[in-house]
């Protein structure tokens, strides 16, 4: 019980403290508060150690922690290995053309490009899907999972996962991005602090004696049945990582709410150091000792061997790390499905000048309580939190980057043909994953790049045969120094 109470009191206390935190730093930004400037990029001031922090935080979270430690090998290590190349796409590739056409949302440069303000509204819509049916309530689930195991605590998983949902909500709907970056930022010091110290105490515990585990446990070459197959580096998963870190509107927001490219590309910088260097151990190595001490328990592995090797006071700390964790993740995803729906969304079809404070309570409220609905498909025993994030993202993810590869290296371009090829895409994928017997190992990143080049391909056919028009190669344009030029509809 003693025990039980250090943690607590040690967890509420850090949380506060984060919060209070947060709190000072932005109580002195009211400038445009009510504008989407202020609201979705915190006004352009975003400094490069926030830009860096919150890239970092808004992806390291439960899903990774506790989903990529849940697989209990070193595979996983190449999810985060390969996120350098996407960052280093989103710095020099991406963000000059975001700042460039002058961008809020990823989807505005879609608009521009094509000429159409569907296509960028098709795409938001799928990026709103992918948030609040996937990524949203896998967090959820992951954070409160976590929870449940470390303490030990017989609370019913949705009840913690509403605490969540509850206290993320507040910082996503009552401080916009500028909250959300700043404590992304003092929240992921204190995670992956906390996360190297868990690594030392879990190789410590088995004396950094890795015998006795699998060898298919310790490599990172993947065979054809494992969850990433090696030859699968070099086809879907570098696309995948292009989505992720260049296009998603939840992670290129951040850097899209610096003053400059050059600081924005300083955060971004940092934010692969961080990835190549810190990421890879703590989202491998308590996993793979966690099989050593227990054998294979799937998700609960991170959760058990932070409740059992850490003295409590350090326990309730890293349960207030994870908090954070959750926390700044789930306001960072529910803050940009905010700006999706308003900027891409709401103005477009409803609205040209809402109040957008107004508007986003009311959008991320209805998105937290459809995200809470969908909580029990990730409590599957059969498959980690991080392998169903990722099969079924593949529905999305491709489909969506066909549009901007597209849109990007050429112009006239139709947009129906583009429409058309992106609806293509996600059938042609549910098709591999979900119509097919089922694929080997990670054979749905396979089909991630079949996925991708098919829709490309569709979309230039259609574009010429169908609507009778000829697609013209202008990457010169999109990444040159010139002006932005609109894209011919």
């Amino acid at each position: 019980m003693d025990l039980q109470l250090t943690q607590i009191l040690v967890f509420i206390g850090l949380t506060a403290l984060i919060g209070g935190v947060t709190y000072w730093y932005c109580r002195g930004a009211r400038h445009g508060e009510d504008g989407e400037q202020e609201y979705f990029l915190a006004g352009g001031s975003l400094k490069w150690y926030f830009v860096a922090g919150s890239i970092t935080l808004t992806n390291l979270s439960t899903d990774q922690l506790v989903g990529m430690n849940g697989n209990q090998m070193a595979l996983l290590a190449w999810w985060e290995l390969a996120a350098v190349v996407g960052l280093m796409m989103l710095c020099f590739v991406f963000i000059p053309v975001y700042y460039k056409y002058n961008c809020t949302t990823t989807t505005e440069l879609l608009e521009k490009r094509f000429n159409n303000p569907h296509i960028r509204a098709l795409i938001s819509i799928l990026f709103l899907l992918g948030n609040i049916f996937i990524f949203l309530p896998a967090i959820l689930y992951g954070g409160s999972l976590f929870m449940q195991n470390m303490f030990g605590i017989d609370v019913n998983l949705y009840i913690i996962a509403a605490i969540f949902a509850l206290i993320g909500s507040a910082y996503a709907i009552f401080g916009g991005l500028r909250a959300v970056a700043v404590s992304d930022t003092f929240s992921g010091v204190l995670l992956l602090g906390l996360a190297i110290v868990v690594t030392l105490i879990a190789l410590n515990a088995i004396n950094f004696d890795f015998t006795g585990i699998p060898k298919e446990r310790l490599t990172l070459i993947g065979s054809r049945e494992s969850d990433i197959p090696w030859k699968t580096l070099f086809t879907g998963m570098i696309f995948i990582q292009m989505f992720y870190w260049s296009t998603n509107q939840t992670i290129t927001q951040r850097a899209m709410a610096s003053p400059s490219v050059k600081e924005a590309q300083k955060g971004i910088l940092t934010a692969a150091g961080i990835r190549l260097l810190i990421v890879p151990p703590i989202i491998v190595l308590p996993g793979i000792v966690s099989y050593k001490l227990y054998g294979d328990i799937g998700d609960a592995a991170y959760g058990r061997i932070v409740g059992d090797l850490l003295p409590g006071y350090l326990s309730g700390a890293f349960a207030a790390a994870i908090a954070a964790a959750v926390l700044t993740t789930f306001n960072s995803i529910l803050n940009a499905s905010a700006a999706l729906w308003v900027c891409d969304i709401h103005e477009t079809y409803f609205s040209k000048k809402p109040n957008v404070k107004k508007l986003s309570f009311w959008v991320s409220i209805s998105m937290v309580l459809l995200a809470f609905a969908v909580i029990p498909i990730f409590n599957n025993p059969e498959q980690s939190i991080i392998n169903t994030v990722q099969t079924l993202y593949g529905l999305l993810s491709m489909p969506i980057l066909s549009a901007f590869i597209v849109g990007l290296l050429f112009k006239n371009v139709n947009p129906y043909a583009m429409i058309l090829s992106v609806i293509f895409g996600v059938l042609l994928y549910a098709t591999f994953v979900f119509g097919w017997p089922k694929l080997p190992g990670g054979g749905y990143i396979h089909m991630m790049a079949v996925t991708l080049i098919a829709s490309v391909s569709m979309a230039l056919l259609l574009n010429r045969f169908a609507f009778g028009q000829k697609a013209e190669w202008d990457a010169h344009t999109v990444f040159g120094k010139g002006s932005p030029t609109l894209g011919k509809p």
